[in-house]
């Protein structure tokens, strides 16, 4: 695997050799030493794999606070996604900035997210399959949620938004005075 920066801290995209003969693919989708860099020594705890059938859905913007923040890498297993992460780290030189990839089975891309990033993505294929890593476990009172839409973001969605939960469609825009997360 291969490590590539983003201009946000932290966020990583990990571009993974397939390799494929007249029977098919084989790629190693995680290995703690490879990805070492990324995950600064935190280990995975939980996996976690959703569907999405509707082109246009979009899941997101979740992050954990502390002292339940995560790391997730992302992975798109079947379909296509244009996967999104926003910096939402106090004191960050990226803060409230965006980025954008689009992951697929076929680039063999992954997404590294960083503890205090909100994650989310747009569904580009039907039936789309996520895989998630994450190096904390769930935590209900710790979750956290940034409208897809938040205007301080700006995030450029491929398509236009559609096909939310209500619990996505109702997070409040940020207060003017939101000034991050804590680590």
């Amino acid at each position: 695997m291969k490590l590539i920066e983003t201009e946000i801290e932290g966020l990583f995209i990990a571009e993974t050799t397939v390799i494929g003969d007249e029977r098919g693919t084989f790629s190693r989708v995680f290995c703690q030493d490879e990805l070492g860099d990324a995950l600064d020594d935190r280990v995975i705890r939980q996996a976690n794999m959703s569907m999405t059938a509707a082109v246009g859905a979009v899941r997101g913007m979740h992050f954990q606070y502390a002292p339940r923040a995560e790391t997730k890498i992302v992975r798109c297993i079947e379909g296509r996604v244009y996967d999104v992460a926003v910096d939402l780290r106090r004191g960050s030189p990226t803060f409230l900035q965006w980025h954008g990839v689009e992951l697929s089975p076929e680039n063999g891309l992954a997404f590294i997210i960083p503890e205090g990033c909100a994650h989310g993505f747009q569904v580009l294929k039907a039936n789309s399959r996520l895989l998630y890593l994450h190096t904390e476990f769930y935590s209900p009172a710790h979750e956290g949620g940034v409208r897809y839409d938040e205007p301080r973001v700006g995030i450029a969605w491929p398509l236009p938004p559609a096909h939310l939960s209500s619990r996505d469609a109702s997070h409040p825009f940020l207060d003017a005075n939101f000034d991050g997360v804590d680590l």
